[in-house]
């Protein structure tokens, strides 16, 4: 059966590590010899495209860039049939969307049909999932191992916490989120990730956070598609800047992350995300090695869904 990534928890365990592994590897067969991999965009892009489209090349393959104007999912075309007409050209489909459940029901159309082509989550609404592995990635670099490692998590319970959360677990890594009433993540992502054997604490205040943690994590207050909320978020999430002196209250060894863009002066000081504990560059460049591993595990023959 065809292995999709959809969210970070598709993979167990043991197969994030095996993802992690080969993004270690610079040269890795060429999987994508000859052929294509659709990159669907109907979100703004400059890491998730730059670090998908080379990881294509980098495996022997041709990245396609669609817009979402191009396209034009359930306006146009149904998602459904975007899938199958992409799946008839490109061995694998990326695709970066405003609603989740595009994504599954493309996923679904291409199972349902007995398609050998997997569809990767380049970022939704639910979750950003390819992210999280890049961030598991900084933090083995850095640590040379990530069971019980501390993450504390500020700001707001998004699609990026919710996959940071879940990859944690997978990976043994305890999160404690600090989000302010109202933008907590929910209560049934929480039970996942501690099905999934995760160590989660949840709290309002961030100094609690991230007392001790081994990395303080955080991204914007209003995403894409939030704009008109960005004075109604920056109130509420006063006192959530991860600056020099909450930065003090983690561990002596304690690394600073973000998935950018960042907003200086708002979620984090230009002090930390430009200061000598921010891995903040080392992530945006495992964006392409995680996602250069990925694409390898879902398509080597013999390994995930790849066609023999």
């Amino acid at each position: 059966m065809t292995r999709h990534l959809l969210e970070v928890d598709d993979l167990s365990a043991a197969e994030v590590g095996e993802v992690l592994d080969l993004a270690e590897v610079r040269q890795q067969p060429p999987v994508l010899s000859g052929r294509t991999m659709a990159l669907l965009f109907e979100k703004p892009s400059a890491r998730t495209r730059s670090s998908a489209s080379v990881a294509v090349v980098q495996l022997g393959g041709h990245p396609v860039v669609i817009t979402g104007p191009e396209v034009g999912v359930d306006a146009r075309e149904t998602a459904e049939d975007v899938a199958r007409t992409l799946a008839c050209y490109h061995a694998a489909i990326g695709a970066r969307v405003f609603e989740h459940a595009k994504l599954e029901r493309m996923a679904a159309a291409l199972d349902a049909s007995g398609s050998a082509v997997p569809v990767v989550n380049l970022l939704s609404d639910r979750g950003h999932p390819c992210q999280a592995l890049a961030d598991l990635l900084t933090l083995r670099q850095r640590f040379g191992g990530l069971s019980g490692l501390t993450v504390a998590y500020v700001g707001d319970g998004n699609n990026v916490c919710r996959s940071l959360v879940l990859a944690a677990a997978l990976a043994g890594v305890q999160v404690r989120l600090a989000t302010p009433s109202g933008y907590e993540l929910g209560d049934a992502d929480v039970e996942r990730a501690r099905e999934l054997g995760g160590a989660v604490v949840a709290t309002a205040d961030p100094e609690d956070a991230v007392t001790g943690a081994d990395a303080v994590y955080t991204d914007v207050w209003a995403s894409m598609g939030q704009e008109d909320e960005s004075e109604q978020r920056r109130l509420a999430f006063a006192g959530y800047t991860v600056d020099e002196r909450l930065m003090a209250r983690a561990g002596p060894k304690a690394v600073f992350l973000h998935c950018l863009p960042a907003h200086r002066g708002q979620e984090v000081s230009a002090e930390v995300v430009d200061g000598p504990r921010s891995l903040v560059w080392r992530q945006a460049a495992n964006r392409m090695h995680a996602m250069r591993g990925l694409l390898g595990w879902l398509l080597e023959p013999g390994r995930a869904g790849g066609s023999p």
